[in-house]
């Protein structure tokens, strides 16, 4: 069974067995005994660094002369001697322009110039950029809207053909007609494929659907 009571009543309350009581003071008391253990090592600290720690003198040093304390004039000259420390202000000028005798001069070292097109390659050039600027463009920038009725297309017409219809001997030579027996023998395949082939595959097909 489990040890963790139950109220019989609201507002009854009941310490035995109650865990979280006993959590409770199991806590605390566990903060004290670390509170007493900081106290202690910080007690321990103070007296290692209390015989190391310089002692304090309460009496000035004074001329022996003059009897007068020496820590002001001390402090003085400090002063003065950072005050009257030689201090040099660096100018910085500016960049010079870089002087280059081999880019001026030695025109062997610089880059060779490009070498001109010549005709076909400007002639392929334009025909490039004419076909750009006549159908590329107006096609992507005017994309093909379906409101507008289509209209009439092209009309065929006649295929311009010169070796088909003067070079005869490039065109396809004519086939040779069957003979009267390999006529006979295919009307005979024909015949078997339609009266006995054929029907006993469809019935076969059919038993096995």
């Amino acid at each position: 069974m489990s040890d963790i009571q139950q109220t019989s009543s609201i507002g009854y309350l009941t310490y035995a067995g109650d865990y979280s009581v006993r959590n409770t003071q199991t806590l605390s008391g566990v903060t004290q005994l670390w509170q007493d253990a900081f106290a202690r090592a910080m007690a321990q600290q103070v007296d290692d660094n209390a015989g190391t720690a310089p002692e304090y003198s309460p009496t000035v040093t004074a001329d022996s002369l003059t009897d007068e304390p020496v820590a002001g004039a001390t402090t003085l000259g400090k002063i003065v001697e950072q005050r009257e420390f030689p201090v040099q202000d660096k100018e910085v000028a500016p960049p010079e322009p870089l002087f280059l005798p081999i880019a001026e001069f030695e025109w062997n070292l610089a880059d060779k110039p490009a070498l001109p097109f010549s005709a076909s390659a400007l002639i392929a050039q334009q025909r490039n950029l004419e076909f750009d600027s006549s159908w590329v463009r107006p096609t992507v920038l005017n994309p093909y809207d379906d409101s507008v009725e289509p209209g009439p297309g092209p009309q065929p017409r006649p295929l311009f053909l010169p070796i088909a219809e003067l070079e005869w001997d490039l065109a396809d030579k004519p086939a040779t007609p069957y003979s009267a027996d390999e006529m006979t023998e295919q009307q005979r395949n024909l015949e078997f494929d339609n009266g006995w082939a054929r029907p006993i595959v469809l019935q076969n097909l059919r038993i096995a659907a």
